[in-house]
């Protein structure tokens, strides 16, 4: 007996916590007049292991595929013809699995196109609520699963222009987003970027929902009612995702005996109200990061970052500023590209949860005019 009790708690609070999540996320963006803070935030979890291991700092640097996630204007400093990135990592001990596909090719030599597909969720969370039949028993049958995920299509085009090392680029976005039987949304939005680079320099912008992107909300009312109490079901509703704007500034240099250095700062700043951010203000909040890259012969690299710096209170009650921190290391050879990050997830540094993420990339083809650097 139990043993029985033990294993109903321990479902129950599984389906709780995952489920609770999921529906505080649609009724929190129900609730606070369709702009919510941090809405469609899986968009911001980063593409490729070499951008996360330098800190999330690409903006001014993509040279592969993974521009079309960065910033669409760097598209055409691919130094291959044809050039894709898979990458796959699991978020919070192996809950949340992440997983990114980018295929990026020119039309000519000033244009290049590309296509980008995300995917972030929980999956097999346990529906526990009819565990308990109508004679009081245990029947494991009668469980079922479902999962919470974000899906998005990013289609980016991206032209030099007339002065030497000038580009400007675009994202049209696709949104589909689904938790289980309960509700999903489908959306919309632009992104558009511009690049410059002269010498060692690397200059980017990045205005992400530049026409704010909308989720049209559908919500599966007859199911919500068997989990909430006393609770209002949500609606039906539009949410919307207020712009956001990047800007990377990152200087390349040769160092002795074949080595290269890249060092490269981002400024993010978001238009969705006042965050725990370095620089927090009500009209706009700026998150600032950094990055370092060292090669040795376009072969061997090592990386690192840091930023998402918050002001944390610790169990004194003391209010101290802690950030986030990244390490990386790469490969490449043949055109063949292998990037390993680790990035720490907890602002308490004193905590040992990292998040492991691997990413492969292969460009095949020549191409002039591509940028070349030490990736």
């Amino acid at each position: 007996m139990l043993t029985s009790t033990l294993v109903i708690r321990s479902w129950r609070m599984k389906w709780s916590l995952s489920l609770g999540l999921a529906l505080a996320a649609i009724a929190g963006a129900h609730a606070q007049t369709n702009t919510p803070k941090y809405s469609n935030e899986f968009m911001n979890l980063g593409a490729g292991a070499r951008s996360l291991g330098m800190g999330k700092v690409q903006v001014s640097l993509a040279t592969d595929a993974t521009a079309g996630y960065w910033n669409p204007a760097a598209l055409p400093n691919l130094q291959a013809r044809y050039d894709g990135v898979l990458m796959h990592s699991e978020l919070f001990s192996g809950v949340v699995k992440n997983d990114y596909a980018a295929f990026a090719m020119p039309l000519d030599d000033k244009t290049v196109v590309g296509a980008t597909l995300l995917r972030s969720g929980v999956d097999n969370i346990a529906d526990t609520r009819a565990l308990i039949n109508e004679y009081g028993q245990i029947q494991y049958d009668r469980i079922t699963y479902f999962s919470v995920a974000d899906y998005a299509l990013l289609l980016s085009y991206a032209r030099k222009l007339g002065p030497e090392g000038l580009s400007v680029g675009a994202n049209a976005k696709l949104i589909y987003r689904n938790i289980g039987s309960y509700a999903n949304a489908y959306g919309f939005g632009i992104d558009a970027g511009v690049q410059y680079n002269h010498g060692g320099w690397r200059l980017g912008l990045t205005a992400r929902d530049i026409t704010t992107t909308f989720n049209a909300w559908s919500i599966n009312a007859e199911n919500f009612k068997a989990t909430t109490i006393n609770e209002a079901i949500p609606t039906n509703s539009t949410e919307l995702t207020l712009p956001r704007l990047v800007v990377g500034v990152g200087y390349q240099f040769k160092l002795p005996a074949d080595f290269t250095a890249l060092v490269a700062t981002d400024l993010e700043a978001t238009t969705d109200g006042q965050r725990n951010t370095l620089v927090s203000a009500k009209p706009v909040s700026i998150d600032p990061r950094i990055g370092v890259e060292v090669g040795y012969r376009n072969l061997v690299f090592l990386r690192g970052g840091a930023g998402n710096y918050q002001k944390i209170r610790d169990f004194g009650k003391q209010q101290q500023w802690k950030g986030q921190y990244s390490l990386g290391a790469g490969v490449a050879f043949s055109g063949l590209r292998v990037d390993l990050a680790l990035s720490r997830l907890a602002l308490d540094q004193s905590s040992s949860v990292n998040s492991l993420i691997v990413s492969l990339g292969y460009g095949f083809g020549s191409r002039a005019g591509g940028l070349r650097t030490s990736n």
